[in-house]
Parts: structure tokens; sequence; C-alpha cells
């Protein structure tokens, strides 16, 4: 797992981090790490998957849609490019 380091780190930052994490019964050190989770994968963030999932029912994709589709896909393998 990696580490990290800040520097230069205001007192008062610090301090707040201390009640925060004294308030959510964290170490300041996981109270840190919490917040870093949350500032960069917030929970809202769309998810490619999710986001096709609901646009196929918004517009009322069926099982047997998807089942006509994969009978008139073409299954021909995909030549490879030549770089002669």
């Amino acid at each position: 797992m990696a580490m990290l380091t800040v520097r230069n780190l205001p007192d008062e930052v610090h301090r707040a981090l201390r009640v925060r994490a004294a308030q959510h019964g964290h170490s300041t050190e996981a109270e840190v790490r919490e917040i870093l989770a949350v500032a960069v994968k917030p929970e809202t963030r769309v998810r490619l998957g999710d986001a096709l999932s609901a646009l196929g029912r918004k517009i009322g994709l069926t099982n047997e849609d998807f089942a006509v589709l994969q009978q008139v896909s073409d299954k021909t393998p995909a030549e490879p490019l030549g770089f002669e």
C-alpha cells in the first residue's frame, strides 16, 4: 500500500483534522484517508455500466431486443492490419 507524507500543514488545519477524526471516532490518519477517498472516488460518480443499463431501461430495450441484435451481428473475425 502506498504511503503519503504531507508537509507544511498549517496548525489550524491539523487541529481541525484531529477534531473531525474524534467526532467520527477515527484516528487522524484514518480520517485523512477517508477524506481523500471521498474526494477522489465520490460515490456519486457515473459508472459506465450503470449509465448504459439506465439508458436501456429508459428507451425500453428488452432481452428480446438483445437477442435480435446478437442474431444479426457479423460474427466474422476482423482482419488484422497489415503494415507492408
